[in-house]
């Protein structure tokens, strides 16, 4: 899990090239992880978060979540490369209510032999 993270940071805006579905599944996982610790910190400091309504919200999980965003984006493609999809097939997101399913399943789908976005990854020994 740790390499796969590490390898995510290495290719921060590498928008080219393809990401097993491991690398992916487990960036997802270490980003649950971190926002699991995320939550009681920010809730038992309270300079660390601030509350509207009767909703509490983070301000160390909101800079978390800016400094990911474009290297996730860019596993997110390269793990959409994989199966033999445009980057731009992400955008099915914006459809209401089912879009993220159709992503979600490409993103669970096996590796695809190679492609046009290059020669599939081989796992690690």
């Amino acid at each position: 899990m740790l390499e796969a993270y590490k390898k995510m940071w290495q290719n921060y805006a590498t928008f080219d090239g393809r990401s097993r579905r491991s690398d992916y599944w487990y960036v997802v996982l270490a980003n649950i992880i971190i926002g699991i610790i995320i939550g009681p910190i920010s809730g038992f400091i309270p300079s660390l978060s601030y509350t509207f309504g009767n909703i509490s919200y983070s301000y160390l999980g909101f800079i978390y979540s800016l400094v990911t965003f474009i290297p996730g984006l860019a596993l997110t493609v390269r793990r959409l490369h994989d199966t033999g999809k445009s980057g731009w097939y992400i955008l099915m997101n914006l459809i209401p209510l089912v879009g993220w399913i159709f992503v979600l399943i490409k993103l669970v789908s096996d590796s695809e032999p190679d492609n046009e976005y290059g020669a599939n990854p081989k796992v690690q020994a």
